[in-house]
């Protein structure tokens, strides 16, 4: 049976003024800050802080591909999907949109570790309940 994504989580925000390049689009830099933001909103979610002390996610590598330029004003729609989990890891995908159309995909893996030791750690059990549930 092939897995399909599962979609965890969107969002809506605003593309600001400041978010523009010298080009008049929305930097690349930028494209990283909304799926961050999405990110963090996901996983405050599912009841973890994104804060240091004890255990908690960090993204070990991240990627985008650009596909259509944004520009001020609008809103930018961040879908955000993920894969099975690992042990201790999972890889995420976004689908960012503008007036319903697709303007970049990006990914990044997510991994939970212990932030006094900096080694990966089991995601937690409730936390892989919920990512597993369909």
């Amino acid at each position: 049976m092939e897995y399909q994504r599962k979609l965890v989580h969107v969002t809506r925000l605003p593309i600001r003024w400041g978010d523009m390049d010298a080009y008049g689009h929305v930097n690349n830099a930028v494209y990283f800050r909304y799926m961050e933001q999405a990110r963090v909103e996901w996983i405050e979610a599912l009841g973890v802080q994104v804060r240091p002390g004890g255990d908690g996610p960090v993204i070990i590598n991240a990627g985008c591909t650009f596909l259509k330029p944004m520009h001020y004003p609008g809103i930018v729609e961040v879908r955000t999907y993920v894969d099975p989990p690992g042990r201790s890891s999972l890889q995420s995908h976004v689908d960012m949109l503008v007036d319903g159309e697709l303007v970049a995909e990006g990914t990044a893996k997510i991994v939970w570790i212990n932030t006094q030791s900096g080694k990966s750690v089991p995601i937690p059990d409730h936390l892989r309940a919920m990512l597993e549930a369909e």
